[in-house]
């Protein structure tokens, strides 16, 4: 009989421990402001995204390709990653405020996208969900590069351990322009029913807790550290509330079943 089929990463890996958590909303909300930093890379999302008409489908659509990629089959995983690559290969333009043309396969904007993704959804889950080693944090940088690759990256450009990721970002110029002014705005207040706001408002604050100094200064986010614990404590025990109450998706249930089988 064939050997059920994990998917590129497995039950054993670290990225299967992190991509199950809540603490990946918390992440995604980080990886986004961080990524609008850079602006050769925003100005590809405001020129050809629909993300102001429809932020949530915009969550939803990264959503869908991080589960898949991470929890499906490799087929499916694969599959993901090729229409990722087609939609890549017909973006391009010309940033409006640097004047530099772009392309939204460039090596370099897919390694900023993919490095920031990384290092957020650590973070996050750092902060907000579970401790992690030093070696499992090393696991898991090393492991998503396996993410890099279905997206076009070489393995060999990508950093595979906490510190070269470090030091790849910390060398990446930063600049806030309008359109990201505009996608923090978004991810801050996207369009949702008023109950729901205050939820909303607290997950926007563990993100900025955790943002990098340079991007919480360039934003202009003021942010006072006796709050840092206070929050913490507050989004830690949310997102275990949520992890107890509610089931995994779909398609997470159906890749540990896969696993169980394979045992």
């Amino acid at each position: 009989m064939d050997e059920p089929d994990v998917g590129l990463f497995g039950p054993d890996s670290v990225t299967w421990r992190v991509h199950a958590d809540p603490a990946t909303l918390v992440g995604g909300m980080r990886a986004l402001l961080v990524q609008a930093l850079n602006p050769v890379a925003m100005a590809a999302v405001a020129q050809y995204d629909n993300f102001r008409d429809d932020p949530w489908g915009r969550f939803r659509r990264t959503s869908d390709y991080l589960t898949t990629t991470t929890f499906g089959d490799r087929a499916s995983a694969e599959a993901a990653a090729a229409r990722v690559r087609a939609l890549h290969r017909r973006v391009h333009g010309v940033d409006p405020v640097t004047g530099r043309s772009y392309r939204a396969d460039d090596p370099d904007l897919l390694l900023w996208v993919h490095a920031v993704e990384v290092e957020s959804f650590l973070v996050a889950y750092r902060r907000y969900a579970w401790p992690l080693s030093d070696d499992d944090a090393d696991r898991y940088v090393a492991e998503m590069v396996r993410a890099a690759e279905l997206v076009g990256l070489a393995r060999d450009d990508v950093p595979a351990t906490v510190a070269d990721l470090a030091d790849y970002l910390a060398s990446v110029p930063l600049a806030l322009t309008p359109a990201a002014r505009d996608g923090m705005r978004l991810v801050f207040a996207p369009p949702m029913p008023l109950p729901a706001r205050p939820l909303w408002a607290l997950l926007g604050a563990a993100a900025v807790a955790i943002l990098p100094p340079r991007a919480r200064s360039l934003y202009g986010l003021p942010w006072a550290p006796l709050a840092t614990p206070v929050v913490r404590a507050g989004v830690g025990t949310l997102l275990r509330i949520v992890n107890a109450a509610l089931p995994p998706p779909p398609p997470v249930r159906a890749a540990f079943a896969r696993a169980r089988s394979a045992a």
